[in-house]
């Protein structure tokens, strides 16, 4: 990692940690406001998401700092809390604990060791094509046909998301920048940026003044609230742009684009929670659930910000 790449992670943090801070003494001030002995639901919820993005904000950084392999094995580690959450929930059987184990032990460290080797013909297709088309086949092996399509689609549905879409966070670092530098890890954090600063806002500006519910019986997101945390992103982007090779405008759409894309997909979790009965993937962080829960909006994004880079930009 060049100097100059190193100096610019360091103001990305020194800047990542204001916006922190100022969040932080936003939500104190709008506690110290609440009569004594009271509290506001949405203020406590939104304190409680501020001080976890302080210690995702802390991992992030200290991975990007250690460099490509720190970054790497974080996302790796997150892929395998993620697919441990969701299994807890998908519909199995004695039949399928080969299948689940070839997807933790086996799929999921090739992927990302496809990700490592820069091999991006094989890491685009290895889950989608050959691990969903063998993880059938060692399942039928076992011969138990009961409830098989569903088992075997929820195993597939929990690669797709957990490992799949979650390694295209870490493939950013095998965009080759224009100026030929190895600044790609910063595409890494103003991803990480605009997606979830851009749900803060939707979060807050949603419970506060939101009035449109967009799926009622699912989530309370609201029309307002999406289009604030829309817009917020696509401010955070343009003035990151200069950690990107899209320009201002570019940055400004990519990151409007990864926010919206976001929303939609934690929108599609909550459909699967609903679905479950539960209200959390777990307990993993009190009172903001578990990885997935945080995760949520960067799984969904993560694919479609990797490729629209990679084909307008590349």
């Amino acid at each position: 990692m060049t100097s100059q790449t190193t100096t610019d992670i360091l103001i990305l943090g020194l800047a990542v940690a204001g916006i922190l801070l100022a969040f932080t003494l936003v939500g104190e001030a709008l506690r110290a406001r609440q009569p004594r002995g009271t509290s506001n639901p949405v203020v406590e919820a939104f304190v409680m998401r501020v001080h976890t993005w302080w210690g995702l904000a802390i991992l992030l950084s200290l991975a990007v700092i250690s460099g490509r392999i720190g970054v790497i094995l974080l996302f790796a580690f997150a892929s395998f809390a993620a697919l441990r959450e969701y299994l807890t929930y998908a519909v199995k059987r004695r039949a399928d604990h080969l299948s689940l184990a070839l997807g933790c032990f086996v799929i999921l460290p090739l992927q990302y060791l496809f990700v490592a080797l820069d091999w991006t013909a094989l890491f685009t297709v290895f889950i989608p094509v050959y691990a969903f088309l063998l993880l059938p086949i060692v399942s039928a092996l076992r011969g138990d046909s009961q409830n098989f399509l569903a088992r075997v689609a929820e195993t597939q549905w929990g690669l797709m998301i957990c490992v799949f879409c979650i390694s295209h966070v870490p493939a950013l670092l095998t965009y080759d920048m224009p100026d030929g530098s190895d600044r790609s890890i910063l595409l890494i954090v103003f991803f990480a940026m605009v997606v979830q600063f851009g749900d803060l806002f939707d979060y807050y500006a949603g419970r506060r003044f939101g009035r449109r519910r967009i799926a009622p019986t699912l989530s309370p997101k609201t029309v307002e609230g999406m289009v604030t945390g829309v817009l917020a992103a696509a401010l955070i982007g343009a003035l990151l742009s200069w950690t990107t090779p899209f320009g201002v405008a570019g940055a400004a759409a990519m990151a409007a684009l990864a926010s919206l894309t976001g929303m939609f997909g934690s929108l599609v979790f909550a459909a699967i929670k609903r679905d479950k009965g539960v209200k959390d993937w777990s307990h993993l962080i009190p009172g903001q659930g578990g990885l997935l829960d945080q995760l949520d909006s960067v799984i969904f994004a993560a694919p479609v910000f990797y490729h629209v880079t990679h084909l307008v930009w590349g």
